[in-house]
């Protein structure tokens, strides 16, 4: 439990990095009602959050993965890299069977998507401010099993094969960003952008910029991502 201050047992400080404005103030007011925990700010981009973290100095930062500009995953390796004392809960819409195991190792305590119920919401935020790692009994069985079996070399040419920032420019292309825009959006040269795309065909057996755009946008579509 986070320590106490000069009151008894203060409530528990939360910081919303989230990129939809209706859910983050949806998430902020059920947070709010909670006689354990208060919202200390809000971002919806890497660079806000953190500055606030910085400032705030939260116990506990719900991180959405998509966010303006960028990819929670990175923020997550940011705190991770400047050895923030910090833990972050991933609440997002993306499928945790993609995304859950990368935030993981990226740094976070827990995986929660948007469609579960508030009381769950908030049961998760609690396991992570108790110290505890938050996953769904249907991603703790998948983590298991994978330790305890060897993957096939079809499951290993999906998409599971690409790398956090493949995957990140992958989803752009999906949305119709162009590989300038890509490259201005994550701070990149066009010509970085060019071999994550090069990576991206050769990793997911594409054969052309024509079949990459088609597969991406119908990952997004289908995926919300």
């Amino acid at each position: 439990m986070p320590k106490s201050d000069t009151k008894d047992a203060r409530r528990c400080k939360v910081l919303l990095v989230e990129d939809h404005p209706m859910f983050r103030e949806h998430l902020g007011q059920l947070i709010n009602r909670d006689l354990g925990m208060s919202v200390c700010g809000e971002a919806d981009n890497i660079r806000d959050a953190m500055r606030l973290i910085q400032e705030t100095k939260p116990d506990i930062a719900i991180v959405d993965i998509t966010l303006r500009g960028s990819s929670g995953l990175e923020l997550l390796k940011d705190i991770k890299a400047q050895g923030l004392d910090i833990n972050v809960l991933v609440l997002s819409m993306h499928d945790e069977e993609l995304y859950a195991e990368r935030a993981l190792r990226a740094g976070a305590k827990g995986y929660i998507t948007k469609n579960e119920a508030s009381t769950e919401v908030i049961k998760a935020i609690h396991s992570v401010m108790n110290g505890e790692v938050y996953a769904s009994r249907q991603m703790t069985a998948r983590l298991l099993e994978r330790m305890t079996q060897k993957r096939s070399s079809t499951e290993l040419a999906g998409m599971e094969t690409l790398a956090d920032r493949e995957l990140e420019v992958f989803q752009m292309l999906g949305r119709g960003k162009s590989t300038r825009e890509i490259a201005q959006m994550l701070h990149l040269g066009e010509s970085t952008v060019e071999t994550y795309r090069a990576r991206i065909k050769e990793k997911l057996h594409l054969r052309s910029a024509a079949e990459l755009y088609l597969r991406a946008g119908q990952w997004v579509r289908e995926h919300g991502a």
